[in-house]
Parts: structure tokens; sequence; C-alpha cells
């Protein structure tokens, strides 16, 4: 690690300071999220684009945006430049602004397994069978990107489009041992996101999985990365629908408004809504949408539904669509609807900067295992011993801004009690 970064002092309770040069190593790096994300970073370093969308931008106690440095594997081989008008979320004035920086990244060869993921597939792939030697692989490109681009930390982050789930209860799946001996074995049970995961763990590098796929949240890589000393969050990035959904439904639970049903409905045409049109992937997607309303009300909703669908002609201008039904005092009822026109990735890739900056953050306190703190930024926040994820938006904040901050937790808890709705994140408290 480098020396302290000027004009940067230390805060209290914490070891070492920023890395100076962070490394983010992204599985997925050709898709709509990163070359977003990317030519964001390049565009600010330009002071081309201002910070809105950027949760954290004011916090300067996190690594600068500017600091980081891009690397990755994807199944396509395009440059980011070209992938990025593939894409169509940056005007072409934005793009061309970055080419040159754009340009220069190219995709390493991914590990991938048509079996887990059908519906995106591509040639730019590792042609080795054995999962060993896969995750091998993986740690090669790990460690010489680190190497020759002279980092100080690097970030894992999976933003590869949606895996099918594994059978959770493999036993391959349930210590590391056992994972280690099915990695050996070339058990089936291993998908490319924990072959991902178990590299960046190994080489001890902080691992984010902004997807729905099973990435770190096995119990055999839970385990490992406590063994290792090494922080891991996720899963399912939070993004827009459900988003709102985490900031309305406890508005209607304070006011003792009992939803009847709540029908949700998702139009998308960009890579991520072609790998759900595979039905193993789409099950791994509403799993997470899903999971989050009857624990946010207190009770279950019967008829809560969610639809995603591939539109192509959308492209990354998602629309998400809500229907609530309501029943108020005197058995009266209401209805409220809501028609998000957003777009998927501008929505997305400053969460992800945002996560990588919180990571290194929670590497250089020395803190491993999951990272609870960060379920503000997920649909199914990774939790320890078995509880219950916190769901409400305005909760999840006051509790990663305690422990920006390095409020005690419980302390936080009760302030957070008696004040009731948190404040919007501004790079602190208001």
């Amino acid at each position: 690690m480098s020396g302290p970064i000027e004009g940067r002092a230390p805060r209290h309770g914490r070891a070492g300071a920023p890395a100076g040069r962070l490394g983010v190593a992204v599985v997925g790096l050709g898709g709509a999220v990163a070359t977003t994300a990317v030519a964001g970073v390049e565009l600010l370093k330009l002071g081309a684009c201002d910070r809105d969308g950027l949760p954290f931008a004011a916090r300067t106690d996190l690594v600068p945006y500017e600091a980081m440095v891009f690397g990755g594997w994807d199944v396509a081989a395009d440059d980011l430049a070209k992938a990025a008008h593939l894409h169509r979320v940056l005007e072409p004035a934005q793009i061309e602004a970055v080419a040159g920086q754009l340009q220069q990244l190219r995709p390493w060869p991914a590990v991938a397994d048509s079996d887990y993921c059908r519906a995106v597939t591509g040639a730019n792939v590792v042609a080795i069978d054995s999962a060993r030697e896969r995750t091998e692989r993986i740690r090669e490109d790990l460690r010489r990107f680190r190497d020759d681009q002279e980092l100080d930390e690097v970030v894992v982050v999976n933003l590869a489009s949606t895996e099918r789930l594994p059978d959770a209860a493999s036993p391959a799946l349930a210590t590391v041992e056992a994972f280690e001996a099915a990695l050996d074995a070339g058990d089936e049970a291993l998908t490319p996101s924990m072959l991902y995961a178990y590299a960046a763990l190994r080489e001890g590098m902080a691992y984010l999985n902004f997807t729905p796929s099973a990435g770190a949240s096995v119990p055999a890589l839970t385990l490992l990365a406590e063994r290792q000393g090494v922080p891991i969050a996720g899963k399912d990035g939070k993004t827009g629908q459900t988003m709102v959904k985490t900031v309305l439904a406890p508005a209607l639970r304070s006011r003792a408004l009992r939803v009847e049903g709540w029908y949700s409905t998702n139009l998308l045409g960009n890579r991520d809504g072609q790998a759900l049109e595979d039905p193993d992937s789409l099950a791994s997607k509403t799993a997470t949408k899903e999971s989050v309303l009857d624990e946010v009300l207190g009770y279950p909703v019967e008829d809560h539904k969610v639809r995603i669908e591939y539109y192509r002609p959308r492209g990354d201008e998602k629309e998400a669509w809500d229907n609530v039904d309501l029943v108020g005092f005197l058995g009266r009822r209401m209805q409220l609807k809501i028609d998000f026109l957003c777009r998927d990735s501008v929505l997305a890739a400053p969460l992800v900067l945002d996560l990588v900056r919180l990571l290194a953050e929670a590497r250089r306190r020395g803190e491993g295992g999951v990272q609870e703190q960060f379920g503000y930024f997920f649909k199914a926040p990774m939790t320890t011993g078995g509880k219950v994820p916190e769901h409400a938006l305005h909760r999840q904040e006051q509790i990663l801004l305690d422990w920006l901050d390095g409020a005690d937790r419980e302390g936080g808890k009760e302030r957070e009690d008696r004040e009731g709705v948190g404040s919007v994140v501004r790079g602190g408290r208001s």
C-alpha cells in the first residue's frame, strides 16, 4: 500500500489511508452498466459532467472516482467505445469525448457457461473446462491487472448477465472444504459467478455482486470471506422499481393503509433484458424483486405480482409500471399507479461506483465477510446468521451513514427510531 494521500488525514479508529489507485475488475465489462460507469469516470476526469446521481459524491473521505482504474472480462471482445455505441445509453458526443480512453479497454476472455446463462453468449471465452483451472486463470488475470497497473487495491464487481439459480442444497456449497473439493471434481453446482467470487477472495480482493446471481452468497464463500478477512457485498442492485417500492411501502405501512395487491411490470430491451428471456435466469431476478414487499410491510401480500418482459425497441430506456390496491378506513378501497420511465444503466452505474469506493473503505478498515451496512444498495441484501434483511430505504441509509461516520450501530438505531425517516444522502447528515 502507498502512504497517506496528501490532504486526507485518516479518520479516528481506521487503519491506513484510502487507496491511491483503485482497481475495478468487472465481470461483464462490455455491458451497458459497466460501459456507462467507465465512461462516466472518464468524463468526470475531464470535468465534462456533473455528479448528479452519485449518492456519495460529497464524501471526500472515500477514494476519489478519478482514482479508479478499470479492467475486466466479457464474452464480447469489442473495445468499450464500440460497446458503448452499441448499448446506446450515452449520447454519441459523450462517448466521443472519451473515445480514446474507452478504445484502450478491451475485455479479457471470460469464464462463462451457457448452461447457466443461455440467452447471452459470445466467442471471447476461456477455452478451459476444468473449474479449478478456470479459477486459476481468473486469479492470474487479477494479479496481472494489479501489478501492471500498479494498483493499491482491487475490487471485483459482478455485472454479468443473470445466471439461473444453483441448487442451494448442494453439499458442494455448504463449506469451504466442500467447495474446494467440488472445484477439483468439476461439480456442476459451481456457477461462473461463484468461480469469480472464489478467485477474488483467494486473492484478498473485495467482491461486489450487483446481480441476482449467486456469486459469494453461498455459505462456502461467505465463510471463506470471513476467514480471509475480505469484505463482500450484494446482491442485485436496487435501482429503479424496487427502490421506489422500498420508499413507498414503509409510508403505506406507517399510515396503516393495507396493501391488498401490488402488480409490477417491467419492459426493457438491453442485454440484461435479453438474458431474462431464459425462464431460469428470470426466476433468479424475480426472486430478489419479490422478496422485498412482505418483509417491509410485515405481512404477506397474496397478490404481489412481478413481471419482466424483454422488449427490444426500448433498449436501456426501461419502463417500470406499478399498480397498488389499498384498503383504508372503513374498508374503502383506493389505488395508486406509478409509471417510472427510467434509464436502467444510468441508475445502476453510479451506485456501482459508490459501492466500489465503500468496499475499498471497508477493506481499509480491516473489515471482512458480509458487509450488511451496504444493504441500502440491494434488492436482496446479504446478512449473517440467518437475519432478515432490512429493506426500508430510509433505515438502510441511516445504518450506512452511521457506519461511515463511525457511530455505534445500536445508538444509530435508537436515534433512527426516535427521528423516523432518515435524511437524503448528501455526503453526511443534515
